[in-house]
């Protein structure tokens, strides 16, 4: 199988970054495309991991030949961070340049572990969105199996994401002794999967997968920590009513999350509005690591005295907000506007869109935006979100 190249969204840094994402995002393959003449030091390799990790004073040494300016990539930074002690003083007394690859910031956020004191600035990359596979994407194909590069690329989807989560205990959970008790943890994926775009109950995911409350609260620490899922806040100003507070889970992947709950078969009719509000998530994301100015916060919406009335996310630029809906249905219909007609009195609310899968775009006579998904991701991509 020919394997195609795409070009992403992330433009590479002029000085020392580390670079954060999921297994198989493409972080590898895109540095050693951008930076082709780039020293490698792979912590992947056992031999290099096992010699590094008895002596992390080495790294100077392996440097010593290396022209000052070519770019040092350490790949998989997190499995030695006392490294950067060294890529500290590389920095600072031979002004060399780094790219820190990890896929895990959980050993890197210990006491003790030496950050780099801003020297580095910290990028993510998200799987592959819209504008980067172009004529490929395939929105069903995205909902049902994800668009990781090693996933996409694969003859076997279904098996590789299979494989994937394998991989993502053996070598994240189990090597990096990121648990104590595995199969509590294993319990605990399946049911934080269900839980994919909705309030965060730490009390039903601590009752469904037999664990306390501490030890649901510390998994959860982990998807985030190896980048694998993330929390959207609740909005909190005040304004006519009080704000609920508790988060909410999206995954960072909708064949992730799928694999995670073991059900990798036709996408069902319930699975479809979080799948897209997550690639939606992931959408916005992915572009902000480009665009700063996109959004300062993103959160979402919901008063706490009418729990059945919600908005997806609010972005927060400056004083501005825009409020978004995401709805996985082919036919519009005026009842899905509750959430963004009940916000419509919060200050500086500068659009109001409802995203959908039909293919008609409208607009409401009280203003709200009525916008197809290849539409909005066309205005994310080309910074049009924003009147």
């Amino acid at each position: 199988m020919t394997v195609p190249t795409y070009r992403r969204v992330l433009a590479p840094p002029r000085s020392s970054f580390f670079l954060f994402g999921v297994r198989g995002v493409g972080k590898t393959t895109w540095v050693r495309r951008t930076f082709a003449d780039a020293h490698i030091v792979d912590l992947l390799d056992d031999a290099t991991y096992q010699r590094l990790l008895a002596a992390p004073g080495e790294l100077p040494l392996e440097l010593r030949d290396v022209a000052r300016e070519r770019w040092v990539v350490l790949d998989e930074v997190q499995r030695v961070p006392e490294m950067l002690n060294e890529v500290q003083r590389a920095i600072e007394g031979e002004r060399r340049r780094f790219a820190l690859l990890g896929s895990s910031a959980r050993k890197l956020k210990t006491p003790g572990t030496n950050l780099l004191g801003g020297r580095a600035i910290v990028r993510t990359m998200y799987p592959l969105v819209p504008a980067e596979l172009g004529r490929d994407f395939d929105l069903e194909r995205v909902l049902r199996y994800g668009s990781v590069p090693v996933v996409w690329s694969a003859d076997d989807p279904r098996a590789t994401l299979e494989a994937y989560v394998n991989v993502y205990i053996r070598e994240e959970v189990r090597a990096e002794a990121l648990v104590r008790n595995l199969p509590a943890f294993l319990r605990f994926l399946p049911v934080a999967a269900l839980f994919h775009g909705q309030v965060i109950n730490v009390a039903g995911l601590a009752r469904d997968a037999e664990a306390s409350r501490t030890t649901v609260e510390g998994y959860l620490g982990i998807l985030e920590d190896t980048l694998l899922a993330t929390t959207v806040p609740a909005f909190e100003a005040r304004l006519r009513v009080r704000e609920r507070k508790h988060p909410k889970l999206y995954w960072v992947d909708p064949g992730i999350v799928r694999a995670a709950k073991r059900d990798l078969g036709t996408v069902g009719a319930e699975e479809r509005g979080p799948l897209l509000e997550g690639l939606v998530l992931t959408l916005l994301r992915a572009r902000r690591e480009v665009d700063a100015e996109l959004y300062d916060e993103v959160m979402y919406w919901s008063p706490a005295e009418a729990r059945t009335i919600e908005v997806d996310f609010l972005l927060r630029r400056g004083r501005e907000h825009i409020a978004i809906e995401v709805k996985a249905s082919r036919r519009f219909a005026s009842e899905r506007l509750v959430g963004l007609r009940a916000i419509a009195d919060l200050p500086r609310l500068a659009r109001r869109v409802l995203v959908y899968l039909g293919q008609a775009s409208l607009k409401t006579e009280d203003g709200i935006e009525v916008w197809p998904f290849e539409r909005f991701a066309r205005a994310v991509a080309d910074r049009a979100l924003w009147p």
